[in-house]
């Protein structure tokens, strides 16, 4: 049976996806430099530092400027693009570098994570997958909390049809305390639609990511 053009039109607006505009995430964690360094200055006394010593007198300004730092991740705009072509392989970024905070020691743990997703209506500009991994890490964190996050974060905002996130990182908690493990990383994944369910598409994207399924 033939289909007039009017019936192809309508057919045509009840399958394209909605309009999704930009989202702009503008992280604000509420930090008081005055504090945080009035703080410092209270924790390295307590440690038996000088600071009356010239060499030292700044530092609790600069730990409290460099935290602020690490625990502040920068603004950016959720850019998406509409999947026009009906792209439909797995998109991902590999080799992104981290660094976040431990927030049982306060110290640093850096690595780098394979982020990927399975389109669905819209695509992502690239370079905001990596954007995603700031917004999370930069916050006192686990690494197993941080690696949902950022999973979970994308399924909600970009709606794929599946995501898969694979973190690898080196604990300062570890290597230079405790146990004192030198080199030994920690691996963390979170796989959630069509990565998680379809065994195919679960062992292309681990392998891609550069680990085994």
């Amino acid at each position: 049976m033939s289909v007039d053009n009017s019936e192809r039109t309508q057919s045509l607006i009840h399958l394209a996806p909605p309009h999704r505009p930009d989202l702009r995430v503008a992280p604000r964690p509420r930090i008081d430099l005055g504090r945080a360094e009035a703080a410092a200055r209270d924790l390295l006394d307590a440690l038996g530092l000088d600071l009356d010593d010239a060499t030292v007198a700044d530092t609790p300004g600069r730990m409290a400027r460099a935290f602020s730092e690490l625990l502040t991740p920068r603004d950016f705009t959720l850019t998406t693009f509409p999947n026009d072509e009906g792209y439909d392989e797995l998109v991902i970024a590999r080799q992104i570098p981290f660094t976040s905070v431990c927030e049982h020691h306060m110290l640093p743990f850096t690595g780098v994570a394979a982020v990927g997703y399975l389109p669905g209506a819209r695509i992502l500009g690239l370079s905001k997958l990596a954007r995603v991994v700031e917004l999370f890490a930069r916050r006192p964190q686990v690494q197993e909390r941080l690696t949902t996050q950022v999973a979970r974060w994308l399924d909600s905002h970009l709606s794929p049809r599946g995501v898969g996130v694979v973190m690898e990182a080196e604990h300062s908690c570890m290597t230079l305390r405790g146990v004192e493990a030198h080199g030994a990383t920690t691996v963390t994944s979170a796989l959630l639609g069509a990565v998680r369910s379809d065994p195919l598409t679960r062992g292309e994207f681990l392998s891609l990511a550069g680990r085994r399924g």
